[in-house]
């Protein structure tokens, strides 16, 4: 069974490196925080996700699994790091080039290099690059490198890193299939071979479909309130069209995929990408929106308390990166549009962007359903669905998410 080193043990590689371990691979993990190293070598996890705990623990136990700050000699090297954007939108791939760096000198003939993060078009091919300059030694023919993107769906990634179809695309083919081969041990889904470019696309491409039809869901939801239409039963309406699947609108878009990846695309193709790029300024303009609403309604209430439910960028997760309701809260805070509280069930701490404000208070949701003259619901979780409507009575609320209408 092949070695791996997992590059990466955040929210894809540590659910990737654990599976792995549970398959029978001998999984060396690295990242370059030290508390997590120290906490997946006792056995935990660091970030929620259902069934993990379990797996991490086992996978440590049977001596499958080991993290560290540093690579080991492997078979296969999967990189896993993030990929965000700088200011203006342009893709930062140094973590890549960083992880790359750092497996450098661990590499021999016929290893495998796989690109797991989504990135811009053209980053595996310089991966290969990167290589060829720090390993002129090495034959560049004797190394593999492919990409094969993520697609699973957080709370539901042990299941679908196993059923889901893979996109596998090397640098040439000889990449391709030796990539094709690895997945094929322990993924039940089609493994689909193509170039590394069209992989690498391939999976912006599908962020950026989701984001434009959601722009088109948010775009609504102001058009209905500009002409004082319900924008649900709008929707309800419409969608009796057997050709017609209108999403929901929201408070904005977040997350580390949709909020992010047509960025790549229309930085790779600027001229052409003016839909996508329209699709990416709609959903970042919903968060501003939504604080408009709430400062309307606060303006009738003197000294108003205002509570924000989840702050998480979708329902029953705990991860809050790109969110827009953490933008909505921070904004409303700097704002001084009333006294904040946030409700979020699946955290036990503020996020230090607002927790630095000093004028946010994270509470419990019947403290928050108590207190407050104004509700705001962010993120549709389980908790908030269940909430008596009875204890909504002579408050000010606001759904984005439609769930107690």
């Amino acid at each position: 069974m092949d070695k791996v080193c997992v590059v990466g043990l955040g929210y894809v590689g540590l659910p990737t490196a654990s599976l792995l371990a549970s398959k029978g691979f001998k999984v060396h993990g690295v990242d370059v925080n030290w508390q997590v190293v120290q906490t997946i070598n006792r056995g935990e996890i660091h970030i929620h996700e259902p069934d993990l705990d379990v797996l991490v623990k086992s996978a440590v136990n049977s001596g499958n699994l080991t993290a560290s700050l540093e690579p080991a000699p492997a078979d296969v090297f999967i990189l896993a790091v993030p990929t965000p954007f700088t200011d203006g939108h342009v893709p930062n791939i140094s973590y890549v080039e960083a992880a790359t760096r750092a497996i450098a000198s661990y590499l021999e003939p016929g290893n495998l290099v796989i690109l797991e993060s989504t990135s811009p078009v053209g980053t595996t091919e310089k991966i290969s690059v990167w290589l060829q300059e720090l390993r002129p030694d090495l034959d560049p023919n004797s190394i593999y490198i492919a990409h094969c993107p993520e697609r699973v769906l957080p709370g539901q990634i042990l299941k679908e890193i196993i059923t889901n179809d893979r996109i596998v695309g090397g640098i040439n083919p000889a990449s391709t299939a030796k990539a094709e081969a690895f997945y094929q041990q322990f993924v039940t889904g089609e493994i689909v071979p193509t170039q590394a470019r069209t992989a690498e696309l391939s999976k912006l491409a599908e962020n950026a479909f989701r984001d434009v039809n959601i722009a088109f869901a948010n775009e609504l939801s102001l058009i209905c309130e500009r002409l004082n239409i319900d924008v649900w039963e709008l929707r309800e309406l419409a969608n009796r069209h057997p050709r017609v699947n209108i999403l929901k609108p929201g408070p904005g878009v977040g997350g580390h995929c949709i909020a992010v990846d047509p960025w790549f695309i229309v930085d790779s193709a600027p001229e052409q990408a003016q839909l996508i790029r329209t699709a990416r300024q709609v959903n970042d303009s919903k968060p501003h929106a939504v604080v408009s609403q709430v400062k309307a309604a606060a303006a009738d209430v003197n000294q108003a308390v205002i509570a924000c439910l989840g702050l998480a960028y979708k329902a029953d997760i705990d991860d809050l990166r790109e969110s827009p309701s953490v933008a909505i809260v921070r904004e409303l805070a700097r704002e001084s549009v009333g006294h904040i509280l946030v409700v979020e069930p699946h955290i036990s701490a503020l996020p230090a962007s607002l927790d630095s404000l000093g004028s946010v208070q994270l509470v419990a949701l019947d403290v928050a359903l108590d207190k407050a003259d104004i509700l705001l619901l962010l993120v549709d979780h389980q908790a908030f669905k269940q909430v008596d409507r009875q204890k909504l009575q002579g408050k000010t609320v606001i759904d984005t998410r439609g769930i107690w209408r």
